[in-house]
């Protein structure tokens, strides 16, 4: 866009000017649409395949007057409720997200000033700057100079002076100065608009658990039509064929067999457990002022192997503290004492400024006869006290560069002052000059007589937890990254007291993508990065195989917390960080970490267990429905019955195992370890199933009652005892609850409610010691796969366990 000249931006852009920008939509509003509607939402948590064929069996029963097998509907109804809850929760977070605030800003339109709001600035509208304004556009300065806050954008905790035909970004911050700018970009082009279009990216956390449990899914979706054709056609063939079937009725029958198969093969109340676990541990955190915006982002800490943190309120509290009084090359003149308590009890004393004032409190205040207040254009203010008084002449603070770089005396003070801002902490300079400042001093020029008096070094304040809780993660074999904004010497310094030296500049880093990923393997500390370029970090990080968390509290903090598989926002964080964050620690408190880790060890922990008997009732039913249907035998389950058994050897039990306390240190392999046992356990007991299936037939009572319940008895002992397997080891609480389960299989079969409800009765005798035998023999295989797995574990290792205590 071409400049205006040089008096239409002094007098800024007419009224029609601004009507004709206004018109083309060139205006500084911005959309604040997510990209997930609400009935995208409902829509892609209800009309899903799984969904449509439980929904759909569960009408035709009801249909069909086969209401006693429809009890299944309600975990697919309790499955959709919670993802639709939880993924309306993370809409309304986005929703919230605001990285500019809703203000007005001053600007010159027809030749005068005046307010207007935000939304309505246009391209090449003149704003006017004062101190306390966020911009609200993209600018670049005409005339003035101004120091801007850019740590919401860009991490960087000092103001940076701004001067004519610099650029200010939308989000920066007016500390100090004032000046005139011309708008440049607005709208969805400015940087804070794209930095929050960018974070508004609907994006679910990466669990492992969904995503094996998805791929289980997948499988179980190409083998639910080809099963369910088989099925079919085994019902029908066992009824006398379609005209028999339909013309005696026990065309019914086949459907409610086929019904039975096809449901109980999807795992409706794993995906449920799963739900209601990752819930309850996020309940458990609230209570240590936790807030979990994620269900399943309490499992991912848990396997997280590399922390990264920001600098400026995570591992700092973003306050400074005063660290030392260093010699400038001779002895101080007399007086600085009262001069330092003068600069530090100043009302509009700045975050140095108050430090200096905690270090030098001001006991016996003396008068000032005049005093020139800081001005980043200068670098420095000054203060002078009459002849005679304790502190008399002319005292001036300030970077050593502007105090001491024009004085040859100072040469010596300069080069120690230099040396002490190459280790990162901040330094300034207090200098004296016998009587008071000449007039052009307050241009910035200060005279050659200057001595150097002290040097004086701060540096940030770390959180009192820091230190306990980075060994934390250390010991948990967790890689710590530090990713700042700030100068890599002042990140240098608070790294070196946290045990992690050196700190590489993120300018230099190079931007080849493989050349990326080794330095970020090689270096554990960076300074000076750009928003950008801490996600680039971060996927870099990723693509070497990493699970990779994030922590930080300031906008510049949005990318990378996005693209992590964990982002936690800390409680002074922006309101745009914790919109974006899965976790927020609501105090503020760093030590809350290892809470979480273990919260997210308890949850992986008890859902890998309890999806061991999920995904073998999958394999068993599967494979008795193949088994059966290749045979022309017909489905020995109602699905009543199955939910029923369900519900006692799978669905009350895993609830309560799903919430136990403990786990150990989790090992990637989530869905390789579970299937490596329930595939052998389910076929296992599909085969015993199958072998009691076939002795009724020989005997002559297939489809019979009694067939039926021998084919129950032998399922429900075998799903019992592979949950009594991966239960172990036994506690008392669990121990209750296998008690439990094994009283209510008794009353399912001796209660006759119950009996004449599920159509169950007790097998002849020969059945009955069949099916008690295959049981047991099923048991046994169950107890070997177990032991078999157990020792090769990772935690059974020998060379794993070697050294740990």
């Amino acid at each position: 866009m071409p400049h205006r000249h040089h008096q239409a931006e002094k007098a800024g852009l007419t009224s029609a000017e601004v009507a004709e920008r206004t018109a083309r939509g060139e205006t500084n509003s911005v959309p604040d649409a997510t990209s997930r509607s609400v009935w995208e939402i409902v829509r892609a948590n209800v009309l899903t395949l799984f969904n449509g064929i439980v929904g759909g069996s569960f009408v035709l029963l009801f249909v069909l007057g086969q209401w006693r097998d429809a009890l299944f509907g309600f975990s697919a109804v309790g499955n959709a409720l919670i993802g639709i809850i939880q993924e309306y929760r993370a809409k309304r977070s986005l929703d919230r997200l605001a990285i500019l605030h809703a203000v007005d800003a001053r600007v010159v339109r027809d030749g005068s000033a005046g307010r207007v709001p935000a939304a309505e600035l246009v391209p090449d509208d003149v704003v006017l700057l004062n101190p306390g304004d966020q911009v609200t556009a993209d600018l670049r300065i005409l005339d003035g100079a101004v120091d801007a806050d850019e740590s919401l954008l860009t991490g960087e905790s000092e103001p940076v002076p701004k001067a004519a035909g610099a650029e200010l970004l939308s989000g920066s911050l007016i500390m100090a100065g004032t000046g005139r700018a011309v708008v440049v970009r607005v709208g969805a082009g400015t940087f804070a608009a794209r930095l929050a279009a960018e974070a508004k990216r609907f994006s679910l956390v990466t669990s492992e658990i969904r995503a094996g449990l998805d791929k289980v899914l997948r499988v179980i979706t190409w083998l639910l039509l080809p099963t369910a054709a088989l099925v079919t056609f085994a019902q029908v063939q066992d009824a006398g064929g379609w005209d028999q079937a339909y013309s005696s009725g026990r065309w019914v029958p086949a459907v409610v067999g086929v019904v039975a198969s096809l449901i109980s093969m999807i795992p409706l109340g794993l995906v449920l457990l799963t739900s209601v676990a990752f819930a309850v541990g996020g309940l458990r955190l609230s209570r240590h002022m936790v807030l979990v915006q994620e269900l399943a982002a309490v499992e991912v800490l848990a396997r997280v192997d590399v922390l990264c943190l920001d600098k400026t309120g995570t591992l700092s509290t973003g306050t400074i503290t005063f660290n030392a009084v260093h010699s400038a090359g001779g002895p101080p003149a007399a007086g600085w004492r009262a001069a330092l308590e003068n600069f530090g009890s100043r009302p509009e004393a700045s975050t140095t400024a108050a430090a200096i004032g905690a270090a030098f409190p001001c006991t016996a205040p003396l008068r000032a006869v005049s005093a020139i207040p800081f001005d980043s254009a200068r670098k420095w203010s000054s203060v002078t006290f009459a002849q005679g008084s304790a502190a008399s002449g002319t005292w001036v603070l300030g970077a050593p560069d502007a105090v001491l770089g024009g004085a040859p005396r100072c040469a010596g003070a300069h080069e120690r002052a230099a040396a002490l801002a190459g280790t990162g902490l901040r330094t300034l300079a207090l200098a004296h000059v016998p009587g008071s400042l000449a007039p052009a001093a307050g241009e910035g020029t200060l005279p050659a007589t200057l001595e150097p008096v002290v040097l004086l070094t701060f540096r940030e304040q770390l959180r009192r937890d820091a230190g306990a809780t980075l060994d934390y993660f250390r010991e948990q074999g967790v890689t710590l990254k530090i990713i700042s904004g700030d100068d890599p010497r002042t990140v240098g310094v608070l790294a070196r007291s946290l045990g992690l030296p050196g700190a590489f500049d993120a300018r230099n880093l190079p931007s080849d993508p493989a050349r990326l990923e080794q330095a970020m393997e090689e270096n554990d500390v960076f300074g000076s990065v750009t928003p950008a370029r801490k996600r680039d970090m971060v996927q870099a990080l990723q693509r070497r195989g990493h699970t990779v968390a994030m922590t930080g509290d300031g906008v510049n903090d949005v990318l990378a917390l996005k693209e992590a598989d964990l982002g936690i926002a800390m409680d002074t964080a922006s309101p745009a960080t914790k919109a974006v964050a899965r976790m927020v620690l609501l105090d503020g408190r760093f030590d809350r970490l290892p809470a979480v880790v273990a919260e997210g060890r308890r949850a992986i922990s008890n859902i890998e267990r309890v999806s061991m008997v999920f995904l073998s009732k999958t394999v068993y039913i599967t494979a008795i429905s193949l088994g059966f249907a290749l045979v022309l035998w017909p489905f020995p389950f109602l699905p009543r019955q199955l939910s029923i058994v369900d519900g006692l050897t799978i669905g009350l039990p895993g609830f309560f195992l799903a919430l136990q306390p403990g786990g150990p240190r989790y090992t990637p392999g989530f869905l390789g370890r579970s299937l490596s046992f329930s595939l052998p356990a389910g076929l296992c007991t599909a085969l015993c199933v199958f072998g009691v299936g076939g002795y009724a037939r020989a005997t002559g009572l297939a489809g019979t009652d009694a067939a039926q319940s021998a084919t129950v008895i032998t399922l429900a002992l075998t799903a019992s005892w592979i949950l009594a397997t991966v239960s172990r080891p036994l506690t008392r609480p669990k121990a209750l609850i296998l008690g439990g389960m094994y009283a209510g299989l008794v009353l399912m079969f001796t209660v006759p409610p119950a009996t004449s409800f599920l159509r169950l009765e007790w097998p002849p005798p020969d059945l009955l010691a069949v099916a008690v035998a295959a049981s047991l023999a099923a048991s046994a295989a169950v107890t070997a796969l177990a032991r078999l797995q157990r020792l090769h574990r990772p935690e059974h290792d020998p060379r794993r366990n070697r050294g740990r205590r």
